[in-house]
C-alpha cells in the first residue's frame, strides 16, 4: 500500500481498547503526520503487552515493550568507548534516554531462494539500502519494482522463510575502515577471517560512492614502480592510473599484481588485494607470500571466495575500494588489485538472472558496463587542495583462448587507461612475465616514468616489435643473411633480458643500467643462455664498484649523456673481460 493513496488506513493493535482521549490523540497525531484525517481501526491483540503497535500503510510505530527495547539497543550501539571504559557512558545514555514514537517500515518476505529474497510492504526502501531479516540476516536492496523489491542476502538464507518479517535500517551498504585493517584478511563485509581477533575500526564508509569529479583530480605524472622490467620500461603505471592485466588462465596475471605489491615496500604506498571467486587456499598462499616478503604490513586482503554466495562476490570489490578511499582521503597513495573482474561479472550475472532481469549479450544484463565503470572510475589522483592522495587500480580479467574481443574484456579495456596483455604462447615458451609487446599499452606513457627510465628505454619497444615481425617471416627460412641474423640475435637477447624471476622486483638503477647497456648492443655475441648470468654479474659489479652511479639514478631519476656514456663504457669493459666469442 502506498502512503500517497487516498484510501490510506490506520490499524491499532493493543490488548486494551483505547479510550476517547487516546483516540483523539491518535487522530491528532495522524493528521499532523500525514496531512489529513485517516480512519483508525482498533484490533485486539495480546502480542503487544504494555503498549501498542500502530500501522499506517507501510509505516509502523511500535510502542510495545519489544519496540522500545530495540530503540534502546540501537542507541547503545552508537555509544563510543572512552579509553576502553564504556560503563560510565552507558549509564549516562540510559539515564538520559527517552523512547520516541518513530516510524519504521516492516515488510514481509514473499519468496526466498539462491541468496535472493523478494519483499513486499517496504514502499520507501531505497536502492542499496540494508535490510534486516530474521535472526540478524542482512540483505541489500538490489531491484525496485512497483509492488515489491528484490534483495540480495549477505548471510546464510536458511533462517529467512516466506512470510518472515524484514525491517528497513535506513543505512546504505558500507564497511568498517581504518588503520587497524592493515596486515589483515577480511571478508566482503569487513569481518576478519584470519583468526587474529577483532579489528578496531576508525569509521564506516559506504561501499558505493561517486567517483571524484574532474576538478578534484590532477594529472597522473608520478610513477608507481612495479619492479617488473617489461612493465616499468615500456608500459609504465602512474599513481592514480587504471591498468588492466589481461590474459588466459595460468599465464601469470596474479603474479604481476603480487610482485607490484611487494615492490611497494618502503615506498609509502598501501596495497589492497581483492580476491573475487578465488579458492581459499590461493588466498592463503598470497597472504603467506606477502608476509614472507615483508609486504603484508602495508596490505589488506579482502576475500569473497568461490564458496561464498554471489552477493558477497558482487560487493567485495566495492568494499575494497571503500577501504582504499579511506586512505586516499587522508592523502595517502593506494594500490588496489581486483582479482578478477570476469568472476565479478559472472556473480553479477547470476544475481541479475535470479532477480528476473532481462539477459542481454552472453546473458549479461545491460548494465554490466556500468557495474565496472562506477568501480574503476573511483581510482584517481586527487588534487593537492584535497590532500593529493591516489588510488591506482590493477583490475585483472581472464580471457578464453586469448580472445580480447569478448564482451567483458572489451568493456573493461574501454574503461581503463591501458592493458598489459599476457600471451599463452610466450608463457609456455619460458618468457616470464609473458607480456605481449604489441597488444600491451599504457595510455599515460612516459608521463608515468622518471626521466632516467624514459631516456634509457629509448627504442626498446620498436626494436622488440621489429624482432617479433622478423621472427615470424624468417621462421621457415633456412638461409639468412648476416644482417638479418644479427637482428634476430639482438632481439633474442632483449627478450631474454626481460625475463624475470617471480617475487624479485628490480630497482630503478638495475633497470636503467641494463637498458643502457643492452640498447648499446653491449650483449652482441653473448649466447642467449648466458644473457641472464651476464646481466646479474654486471649489476652486482655496478653495485659493488660504482655504487655512486646507482645512488645517483635512484635519488635523482635523471640520466644525462655523460652518465649514459660512463655506463656504456663500464659495461663494455666488463663485457670484454668476460671474453665471449
Amino acid at each position: 500500500m502506498n502512503d500517497t493513496n487516498n484510501n490510506l488506513e490506520a490499524k491499532l493493535y493493543s490488548k486494551v481498547s483505547p479510550d476517547e482521549k487516546q483516540l483523539v490523540r491518535f487522530g491528532r497525531f495522524l493528521k499532523n503526520k500525514y496531512g489529513k484525517d485517516i480512519p483508525l481501526e482498533w484490533i485486539s491483540s495480546d502480542a503487544f503487552p504494555g503498549g501498542f503497535r500502530l500501522e499506517v500503510g507501510s509505516d509502523i510505530y511500535d510502542w510495545s515493550v519489544g519496540g522500545r527495547f530495540r530503540q534502546l539497543r540501537d542507541t547503545l550501539v552508537k555509544v563510543p568507548t572512552a579509553n576502553g571504559n564504556i560503563i560510565p557512558l552507558l549509564k549516562e545514555t540510559i539515564s538520559n534516554w527517552t523512547p520516541e514514537a518513530m516510524a519504521e517500515q516492516v515488510g514481509e518476505v514473499t519468496s526466498v531462494g539462491d541468496g535472493i529474497a523478494t519483499v513486499s510492504g517496504l514502499d520507501l526502501a531505497t536502492y542499496g539500502e540494508i535490510l534486516l531479516f530474521a535472526d540478524g540476516v542482512r540483505g541489500m536492496v538490489q531491484d525496485i519494482r512497483v509492488d515489491e523489491i528484490g534483495c540480495v542476502l549477505f548471510n546464510d538464507d536458511e533462517s529467512v522463510t516466506e512470510g518472515s518479517s524484514v525491517r528497513r535500517t535506513g543505512k546504505t551498504a558500507g564497511v568498517p575502515v581504518g588503520e587497524g585493517f592493515l596486515g589483515r584478511v577480511v571478508d566482503a563485509l569487513g569481518v576478519p577471517v584470519d583468526g587474529l581477533g577483532d579489528i578496531e575500526a576508525a569509521g564506516y564508509m559506504p561501499v558505493e560512492s561517486p567517483a571524484p569529479s574532474i576538478i578534484d583530480r590532477q594529472p597522473v605524472d608520478t610513477p608507481l614502480e612495479t619492479g617488473i622490467f617489461s612493465i616499468d620500461s615500456m608500459f609504465p603505471i602512474g599513481r592514480g592510473q587504471r591498468e588492466l592485466i589481461i590474459g588466459d588462465r595460468q599465464t601469470g596475471k596474479t603474479a604481476i599484481a603480487v610482485d607490484a605489491m611487494i615492490n611497494q615496500n618502503d615506498k609509502n604506498c598501501i596495497c589492497i588485494y581483492v580476491a573475487i571467486g578465488q579458492k581459499t587456499s590461493s588466498v592463503v598462499q598470497i597472504q603467506q607470500t606477502l608476509k614472507k616478503h615483508g609486504a603484508m604490513d602495508h596490505s589488506i586482503i579482502v576475500t569473497a571466495s568461490a564458496s561464498d554466495p554471489a552477493p558477497l562476490q558482487y560487493i567485495a570489490p566495492y568494499a575494497g575500494c571503500a577501504m582504499a578511499e579511506y586512505f586516499m582521503n587522508k592523502g595517502k597513495d593506494v594500490l588496489i588489485v581486483y582479482d578478477d573482474l570476469s568472476k565479478h561479472a559472472v556473480a553479477y550475472r547470476a544475481l541479475s538472472l535470479l532477480l528476473d532481469r532481462s539477459p542481454g549479450r552472453e546473458a549479461y544484463p545491460g548494465d554490466v558496463f556500468y557495474l565496472h565503470s562506477r568501480l574503476l572510475e573511483r581510482a584517481a589522483r586527487l588534487s593537492d587542495k584535497i590532500g593529493g592522495g591516489s588510488i591506482t587500480a590493477l583490475p585483472i580479467v581472464e580471457t578464453q583462448a586469448g580472445d580480447v574481443s569478448a564482451y567483458i574484456p572489451t568493456n573493461i579495456i574501454s574503461i581503463t587507461d591501458g592493458q598489459i596483455f599476457l600471451e599463452s604462447d610466450l608463457f609456455f615458451a619460458g618468457q616470464r612475465p609473458a607480456v605481449n609487446v604489441g597488444l600491451s599499452v599504457s595510455r599515460v606513457g612516459g608521463d608515468a616514468q622518471t626521466k632516467a627510465m624514459k631516456k634509457a628505454a629509448g627504442t626498446l619497444r620498436i626494436d622488440l616489435a621489429q624482432y617479433r615481425e622478423m621472427e615470424v617471416f624468417t621462421q621457415f627460412a633456412s638461409d639468412l643473411d648476416d644482417q638479418t641474423r644479427e637482428q634476430l640475435e639482438y632481439g633474442e637477447g632483449l627478450m631474454r633480458m626481460l625475463r624475470q624471476k617471480q617475487y624479485h622486483p628490480k630497482t630503478q638503477h638495475e633497470q636503467v643500467i641494463t637498458l643502457v647497456m643492452a640498447l648499446a648492443h653491449t650483449m652482441k655475441g653473448i649466447p642467449v643462455d648466458d644473457v641472464t648470468e651476464f646481466i646479474e654479474g654486471l649489476i652486482t659489479m655496478f653495485e659493488e664498484e660504482h655504487s655512486d652511479i646507482c645512488h645517483k639514478i635512484d635519488s635523482t631519476g635523471i640520466l644525462d649523456d655523460d652518465l649514459r656514456k660512463e655506463i656504456t663504457e663500464i659495461a663494455a669493459k666488463y663485457r670484454a673481460e668476460r671474453q665471449y666469442n
